[in-house]
């Protein structure tokens, strides 16, 4: 205590700065001395970590605390810029070039990219190779939807879909036993992103989209996947059936269509698909956060894998049964209903906001569910890529947004919560006004979309 000042709190000593010369006042009898006015400076040799949670991270590493704890923070905004980005180069590029190809180049990225951030020797080049995962991770999401969006019968999509996701419920369970085990930020780096080098090599396996084959004139392609499917499914005699004859007589319309280039301006052009686009562009966008404290950082990260089970299962019936568009309205309303009334529980009763945030959280995760889902059923073949790459990357300002909302509870402890619970009340709203998919063939054309909703 005579060589470092209390904090603002006045409960614990300040971890920042230090008195210039020692008080040696504060030990004797009269331990209330005032030493408020004496000179302090900011830490010059360097910082001791308590290392009994994490051996390495990226703060200790790069000592970011005190006037650099804003840096910490600005990992995670570039991480999700460099999402932004990869979704809106990597969109356009996938209705060009196939979704396929580019997925499989983003597996590739993510592999080399996501190990290299193990080896920087600087918070900059860390930061650099971050963005670049980012970019390579909205490639995977990306094309990794719209393959399953455009190849699962519609009857089945809405299950597939939920199911599928249930992988990022795993990944995010086995990355805290991985946290744990490690203790190393660079361990853990290198552990997690050399799987997408086996990601990439069976990757090679898929199928091109039929559907965009079909539109990009390269229908033989088209016919020889479909025929591989067929056969793959036990149902060889549809080989015979399906010719290009059939194929081009099925989407005619679509093939004609096709013609035409199509560009981020198309997806505002016309009254159908601008109010789809302004629509889900506000369903996406807002911050998602959760501000819980005094919590282990391994045990909430399994909970709220835990979490994801029964959500996503409440997803898939809500999806089945209700439709998307109330499946979304209601998991955003109900999300922003549990982070208001987590305000009001006093910070002692730690069991009761848990279980609070965990609710939250499984309805957020059910409403991801439901919107990607629902973006790639809404959207055209022909734009697909291009709409859930703009949508997306209005939904990264709001990731790249959430990390700076939780410094606000620096001016009011209540006011993360606020603006995180607001912003869920207005994309429910919104989403209240999108048109209904369930059961729906998918569109190909703007013009598909145009006649129908």
């Amino acid at each position: 205590i005579a060589f470092i000042p209390l904090d603002s709190s006045g409960n614990k000593l300040d971890g920042c700065r230090r008195y210039v010369e020692p008080q040696w006042q504060l030990l004797g009898a009269n331990s209330s001395a005032n030493a408020s006015h004496a000179q302090t400076e900011e830490c010059l040799d360097g910082w001791t970590y308590d290392r009994s949670e994490f051996l390495a991270t990226t703060v200790s590493e790069w000592d970011l605390v005190c006037s650099l704890r804003p840096l910490k923070q600005m990992i995670q905004t570039i991480y999700m810029g460099g999402v932004l980005t990869g979704a809106i180069i990597y969109g356009g590029l996938s209705d060009r070039f196939g979704r396929r190809s580019v997925l499989i180049w983003s597996y590739l990225q993510l592999g080399v990219l996501g190990c290299s951030a193990a080896l920087s020797p600087s918070y900059s080049a860390y930061c650099v190779f971050r963005f670049l995962s980012g970019m390579a991770v909205s490639g995977v999401i990306l094309n990794g939807v719209s393959l399953k969006v455009e190849w699962i019968p519609t009857k089945e999509r809405t299950i597939v879909g939920t199911l599928t996701s249930f992988f990022f419920t795993f990944g995010q369970m086995i990355l805290a036993g991985l946290a744990y085990w490690l203790r190393d930020w660079r361990k853990l780096q290198v552990v997690t992103c050399a799987p997408q080098f086996l990601f990439f090599a069976y990757s090679w396996w898929y199928s091109e989209s039929a559907r965009w084959l079909v539109l990009n004139r390269r229908s033989d392609e088209a016919l020889k996947s479909l025929h591989r499917v067929a056969r793959i499914n036990g149902k060889p005699e549809m080989i015979d059936k399906l010719t290009l004859e059939v194929l081009h007589s099925h989407m005619k319309k679509e093939i004609e269509s096709s013609h035409s280039s199509f560009t981020a301006y198309d997806l505002l052009k016309t009254k159908g698909m601008r109010r789809i686009s302004i629509c889900l562009i506000a369903v996406c966008s807002p911050p998602v956060g959760c501000c819980l404290r005094q919590v282990s950082i391994y045990l909430m990260q399994i909970i709220f894998g835990a979490v994801d089970f029964p959500a996503k299962l409440l997803a898939l019936g809500m999806l089945s049964y209700l439709g998307r568009r109330v499946s979304q309205a209601a998991c955003l309303f109900l999300s922003a209903l549990v982070i208001f009334t987590n305000i009001f529980v006093p910070t002692d009763m730690q069991t009761i906001r848990t279980t609070l945030a965990c609710l939250g959280k499984g309805f957020t995760s059910a409403s991801f569910t439901t919107v990607y889902l629902y973006t790639g059923e809404l959207y055209p073949t022909v734009i697909r890529q291009t709409g859930m790459g703009f949508v997306s990357t209005f939904a990264r300002v709001g990731s790249m947004a959430a990390p700076a909302v939780l410094i606000l509870d620096e001016v009011l402890p209540a006011l993360p919560s606020v603006v995180y619970g607001g912003a869920a009340v207005l994309a429910g709203f919104f989403a209240c006004f999108l048109p209904e998919t369930l059961n729906v063939p998918l569109p190909d054309t703007i013009e598909d979309v145009e006649e129908k909703w």
